[in-house]
């Protein structure tokens, strides 16, 4: 997702949520790394199925088979060269997601989150989606959140965050609650990429010419595309 935040936010804010997405594969791709993110995209579900829009239930059972789900849907993350995954994104309506917010850092699994709090501050961002592919639109949220959760033994945890942890947090969250980022952008472009949807194209919102200069340098600011 892209930098589009509010110009009221300083810079550092600014950095921390370039969330840009991208509705293809990375261009620097070999034949193998295409390979594996196909595989792993023909087990996503994509956009029409009814259960993107279904409600997931609590996980009540912390079993070897809840570990080994959560690994495969990291390994699916990674092979689709995406940052989340919700378990409903593969037909599983269970409240689990997995995100991983840079190469260092570590992928972390969330089992039945619930955001118990939101930062009156926000930004709008590009997201893109696994889910729909193709599809690139504007969607404005809060810049910091708090989560709280289990892991996969049913540990407690709370995650506090910010900027492009944030934002995917609650993108992989609406998922378990059957909404779309669709559901979050405004008409226009929820209208066109409805029909990029329909018609097997793609959509992108248009920028504005002078976009450049009012970020300045674009040499300043790193421009990831990841799907979730």
């Amino acid at each position: 997702m892209s930098d589009e935040a509010t110009e009221t936010l300083d810079d550092q804010l600014l950095d921390d949520d370039e969330l840009a997405t991208e509705a293809g594969a990375p261009d620097d791709l070999d034949q193998e790394a295409l390979e594996r993110r196909g595989a792993a995209l023909s087990q996503v579900v994509k956009f029409g199925d009814p259960v993107l829009k279904s409600q997931a239930s609590p996980v009540t059972e912390f079993d070897d088979r809840l570990s080994a789900e959560a690994e495969r849907m990291i390994g699916l993350m990674h092979d689709a060269i995406g940052v989340g995954l919700a378990a409903t994104q593969l037909g599983v309506l269970r409240r689990m997601v997995v995100f991983q917010v840079g190469t260092e850092a570590v992928p972390t699994v969330l089992v039945n989150p619930e955001i118990e709090w939101r930062s009156e501050d926000s930004a709008t961002a590009e997201e893109g989606c696994l889910s729909l592919p193709g599809v690139v639109v504007d969607v404005e949220r809060p810049l910091f959140v708090r989560a709280h959760a289990v892991d996969v033994h049913g540990e407690p945890l709370t995650i506090e965050a910010s900027g492009l942890e944030a934002r995917v947090i609650q993108h992989e969250v609406d998922h378990l609650d059957g909404v779309l980022m669709l559901d979050r952008t405004e008409k226009d472009q929820r209208k066109g990429a409805l029909r990029a949807l329909r018609e097997g194209g793609t959509y992108a919102p248009e920028q504005p010419e002078d976009t450049d200069e009012m970020r300045g340098d674009p040499g300043d600011e790193a421009e990831e595309r990841p799907d979730s």
